[in-house]
């Protein structure tokens, strides 16, 4: 069925996608005109905050002001672009930081709970050169508590319309290509057009997509961490009116997830405690040759990633042996060294215990004849002092049995591909040419635009939130924004 009473009216601005560079356009958008309609397939706001960290990321706030550290947008900018190695997108980096302290300042100015112990320099992922890192007390949740309730307040005054349980499944089109509008299939399957001037896909990535997944990245989605309608459905619709894609090149996975079974989208046991700086490992990582491959102790998050990367399946194995389950601190976080000993005996996937290393080779489904020799190797490192990979906290050998094996996943819970988008945030064509009335902001423009080839904290929440700002003030102020 199709309802057609929607199709005469005409809309300012029409967001599909109701996550975090959707409500920020939304909210700055429906500062300057009535006519803004918000559509969004859940059946709550919120989009990726619901399950994501809500990291930021801004460079000469008022809060670095209050605690006396100089920073700017350049040094910002320069530290994107090193950590990224130069894989970042430079004109759309330099939009993201050259705005971001507004962008935060405003978020404060709304009652942000900012964590007390920032800005910090870094965690988890590499650090940056000043301390400009921020999150909230309640994770991703603090971020959208603060875009919902100003949606809310919107919505109130009557200066917003929000369709949830809206699949936005076709852009309209005039006779010159131009988008002037959205069709959106709702939960019952009525069909509902609505005609715009201005239409923003902020809908998010594809990183719940199986299928759109893996023809897009060249690997299998592991697991079920993302958003669960991080379907894609912006690049289709994009697609469909001349946007290309960017950013294969740039896939990126972190160092590895502990899953609660094999495909299709397991679940998570935990995460390893694989950060030197918190905890100093025991064990040895291989790869499914039974080989190391990367220095164990490597202080750089980024030099470990990249080495995953270079990897089978991005998989590898910890080894260690009962002197080290016994002695070292728990290798998974949250577990005391009882809950952790458990896991072995719980008959958990992918925690593998064996008498002898030829035995738990063959459970782990590694190569015997590598781990035996990686074994060996390390073991020598540890009495002569010289590990072969150069690694310097060589507190045990691997020799006393019952051994040990974790499998970790290594996993991209980001679209490192994207819609082309230009300086202006216009989707653009093969030919680099704008659609017009068609713009794009938030994970659909690629995570890889923003970071790079790397992981640079922040640099996905407030890109979105910075470019949903931006949208939300000109396209309304401007009019005709072309």
């Amino acid at each position: 069925m199709t309802d057609t009473t929607a199709s005469t009216d005409v809309w300012d601005l029409i967001i599909i996608g109701g996550g975090t560079a959707g409500l920020s356009t939304a909210i700055f958008a429906s500062a300057r005109s009535s006519r803004v309609l918000l559509l969004d397939t859940a059946e709550a706001l919120g989009g990726t905050l619901w399950v994501a960290n809500g990291q930021l990321s801004a460079a000469g706030t008022r809060l670095q002001k209050e605690r006396g550290i100089e920073d700017s947008p350049q040094d910002h900018f320069d530290d994107i672009m090193r950590l990224s190695r130069g894989t970042g997108n430079e004109e759309l980096v330099r939009l993201a930081v050259w705005n971001a302290a507004d962008t935060f300042d405003w978020l404060m100015d709304q009652g942000f709970d900012v964590d007390p112990a920032c800005p910090v320099d870094g965690v988890g992922h590499e650090p940056y050169s000043r301390a400009r890192y921020y999150w909230g007390l309640q994770g991703g949740a603090s971020v959208r508590k603060v875009l919902v309730g100003a949606v809310e307040k919107a919505l109130s005054e009557g200066r917003l319309q929000v369709r949830l349980q809206h699949r936005a499944t076709r852009l309209l089109t005039d006779d010159t290509g131009a988008v002037i509008g959205v069709e959106a299939t709702d939960a019952r399957g009525t069909v509902h057009c609505f005609r715009s001037l201005n239409t923003v896909l902020a809908c998010g990535g594809y990183t719940a997509n199986p299928e759109m997944y893996a023809a897009l990245n060249g690997r299998p989605l592991y697991t079920n961490l993302p958003y669960r309608h991080s379907q894609g459905d912006g690049y289709t619709l994009g697609q469909s009116v001349g946007g290309v894609l960017r950013g294969q090149e740039n896939f990126f996975c972190n160092f590895g997830f502990l899953l609660d079974g094999e495909q299709p989208k397991p679940g998570m046991v935990g995460r390893l405690n694989t950060y030197p700086q918190k905890r100093l490992p025991w064990e040895i990582y291989v790869n499914v040759h039974g080989n190391r491959f990367v220095r164990e102790d490597m202080e750089s998050v980024d030099a470990r990633e990249n080495a995953l990367l270079e990897q089978p399946d991005q998989r590898y194995w910890a080894i260690f042996d009962q002197t080290i389950l016994e002695t070292a601190p728990p290798l998974v976080a949250g577990f005391d060294s009882e809950g952790f000993a458990a896991l072995f005996e719980q008959g958990r996937p992918f925690f593998y215990k064996a008498d002898t290393l030829e035995e738990l080779a063959q459970k782990a489904g590694v190569g015997a004849e590598g781990l035996l020799s990686a074994v060996r190797g390390y073991n020598f490192g540890v009495a002569s002092g010289n590990d072969f990979f150069g690694r310097r906290h060589l507190p045990a050998p691997i020799a006393n049995g019952p051994f040990y094996a974790i499998r970790v996943q290594g996993a991209a819970v980001s679209s490192a591909v994207g819609l082309s988008v230009d300086n202006k945030l216009r989707v653009i064509r093969a030919d680099g040419q704008p659609v017009s009335g068609l713009w794009a902001a938030g994970e659909i423009i690629g995570a890889s635009q923003t970071m790079g080839r790397a992981v640079c904290g922040g640099m996905m929440a407030t890109p979105a939130l910075t470019f949903g700002r931006l949208l939300g003030q000109k396209l309304i102020a401007l009019g005709d924004p072309q």
